[in-house]
């Protein structure tokens, strides 16, 4: 029978006795109460514990796409609790940049809407996405928290129900039950008590000490002997020395958060799992772990004193970002271009910001608001700009959609001597105007050159049908052409240039083809290119005297359908120059480590040298186009 009591003693003079005796030599109270805290909330949900697996990633530098994807990961591959401080994290840093972009987009509609009666509106196909993923984390999280409660209940009501059979094997009046049989009967209510789960945190030390008062009663009415009872302390001595050899152990540990969620497991086996020892070792070994336990307490603190120093070093990151965003507010600026290059800075400047991290708690909505103040300012001066721009492109839609009418109303007109002088007019108040709303300008232009090529094309072929000379030109061109397919270069750079020069005036002077048959220009032309490709010449000079030759033809032919097709179509070539150039430059930006040598480098730059030149080339021949 003294094995049986052996083997039974665990919880011999009941733990409530021994906290009580221990507690009032913590010397580090806060670390202690910081350790119970942890245990509590361990007790009610063991399934907190998985979370601290998952990293806390940081949020703030995520944009909203990569947020919806981390919290959807999240949701689809773990336990619902285990990332319940990640998610709210999420939702955080996503609602963040969700009412950021949505300020934005509300000043953009305020400075640009002139009726009032339309209310603001603005969808985010992410937001949808977001509140999905969002909702079906709210569920889990909702049911979870339902069946925890259920859980909690029952395990309340089967705690109390052994309670109570404690007590009746204590209060048993049954003479004829063995001490065997009452240690087997508390063998067995004791280990259903381990596996009965956790219950709710507000009855935890209620039925915790309950349950141990009636286990001290037990081994009070037993009278263990003092073998035993020595036995048992020696036991649970080398238990409790064993846990703070790991806890000691765990002050060598680099991660320090995980270390310290390892001593919340080892203060509750202390408390819960392991019996008293004898009073004389009972206040050193607890001093003992209590040290390190302070110990580990004093590294936390250090190590949250680190992060804490980080996050005030993003803070001064942050405030210098807010402080540069509103100078660039201050700047005066009054062109297009110079807003986009401003508008490009302050992406860059947003962007450092959110990757700048963690700020601390108790400024982090002052700094946020600070922040959004910044950039409101910065696009309510923008906005400003744009407003104005918007009003002067509609006075100029205005105006040429008139043009567009006279044109309209004049294209059919049979009295070619008045009206192709207004026609010239028109065209000319036309170049005079300038921009219009994007979204209007191909269908306007479209309009405008069809109704202008419309007049002049009949006027051509009026005058074509007209005049015998243009008809003999056209045989005498046709006659040249195939005396020139002939021609071959002496090789000689200077006589070969000067026997071009002399064939394009002699062409020039043979005179004007009648409209319909200026396809022979084209047959020219092709011939000179082909000559010109021979000499030597740089492309530049190669190109402006092919493009001289064309003009000069043009103008000769007054083909003014062509000059302005060709006008049109250098424009566009200049627009699509520049985006290029712009793109490479940009794309440079990005190389932040690369050395001058490097040939990825080396290739874009003489790419962007390439485009600069064509773009000079292409803006020689606008000019020469506007001075006729």
């Amino acid at each position: 029978m003294l094995e049986d009591k052996h083997d039974n003693l665990q919880e011999a003079d009941g733990q409530p006795q021994l906290e009580s005796q221990e507690n009032v030599v913590v010397k580090n109270q806060s670390a202690q109460d910081e350790i119970d805290n942890s245990n509590a909330e361990e007790n009610e949900d063991d399934s907190i514990k998985d979370r601290h697996s998952i990293p806390m990633l940081d949020y703030d530098s995520m944009s909203m796409d990569e947020l919806t994807d981390e919290l959807q990961k999240l949701v689809k591959n773990h336990p619902v609790m285990s990332f319940k401080d990640h998610a709210e994290e999420i939702r955080k840093a996503f609602m963040n940049h969700y009412q950021h972009l949505m300020d934005e987009k509300r000043d953009e509609f305020n400075a640009s809407n002139t009726d009032e009666n339309v209310e603001f509106e603005y969808h985010l196909p992410i937001k949808n996405r977001f509140d999905e993923v969002y909702d079906d984390y709210k569920n889990k999280r909702n049911q979870h928290y339902n069946q925890l409660q259920k859980n909690l209940k029952s395990n309340l009501s089967r705690r109390n129900e052994l309670i109570e059979e404690l007590k009746a094997l204590v209060d048993n009046t049954d003479e004829t039950l063995s001490i065997a049989d009452m240690f087997k009967r508390l063998n067995d209510i004791r280990e259903q008590w381990k596996t009965a789960g956790a219950i709710p945190r507000d009855k935890y030390n209620i039925v915790w000490n309950n349950y141990h008062f009636h286990i001290e009663r037990f081994y009070d009415l037993i009278h263990l002997d003092k073998e035993a009872r020595d036995l048992d302390f020696k036991h649970n001595l080398e238990q409790k020395q064993e846990i703070i050899d790991k806890a000691k152990e765990l002050l060598q540990e680099e991660d320090v958060l995980k270390a310290f969620r390892e001593l919340q497991l080892l203060h509750r086996v202390w408390k819960e799992e392991i019996g008293p020892v004898d009073r004389e070792h009972r206040e050193a070994i607890w001093n003992e772990f209590s040290e390190v336990t302070k110990e580990m307490h004093d590294k936390r603190e250090a190590y949250l004193s680190t992060i804490k120093e980080r996050e005030v070093e993003n803070l001064a990151k942050k405030k210098g970002i807010i402080d540069q965003i509103i100078a660039l507010s201050e700047e005066e600026i009054n062109s297009h271009n110079a807003w986009q290059a401003q508008i490009k800075k302050m992406e860059e400047m947003r962007e450092r910001f959110f990757k700048a991290g963690r700020v601390p708690a108790e400024v982090t909505e002052q700094t946020w608001d600070e922040f959004k103040t910044a950039v409101r300012n910065f696009n309510a001066k923008k906005n400003a700009f744009y407003k104005e721009i918007k009003n002067e492109q509609q006075d100029n839609l205005n105006k040429k959609l008139a043009l567009v009418e006279q044109a309209k109303s004049l294209k059919d007109s049979e009295d070619f001597n008045t009206v192709t002088p207004i026609m010239k007019k028109i065209q000319d108040d036309w170049k005079k105007i300038g921009h219009v709303p994007r979204k209007y300008s191909d269908k306007i232009w479209t309009e405008f050159k069809n109704a202008c090529n419309h007049y002049f094309d009949r006027l051509h072929k009026v005058k074509n049908a007209e005049n015998k000379e243009e008809v003999e030109a056209f045989e005498n061109k046709k006659a040249y052409l195939e005396d020139l397919k002939s021609f071959v270069l002496s090789g000689d750079h200077k006589t070969d240039l000067d026997a071009i020069k002399g064939h394009i005036e002699a062409w020039k002077s043979i005179g004007r083809v009648p409209f319909n048959r200026r396809h022979i220009e084209g047959k020219f032309n092709k011939i000179l290119d082909a000559l010109f490709e021979k000499l030597s010449l740089s492309k530049k000079d190669t190109e402006l005297m092919k493009f001289d030759a064309k003009l000069e033809q043009w103008v000769e032919n007054e083909d003014n359908h062509a000059i302005e097709k060709e006008q049109f179509f250098i424009r566009k070539k200049i627009d699509e120059v520049q985006n290029e150039i712009f793109q490479l430059e940009n794309n440079i930006q990005f190389i932040t480590n690369a050395k001058k040598d490097n040939p990825f480098l080396k290739e874009v730059q003489k790419n962007i040298e390439r485009h600069k030149d064509d773009l000079k080339l292409w803006k020689e021949k606008l000019t020469k186009l506007r001075e006729i």
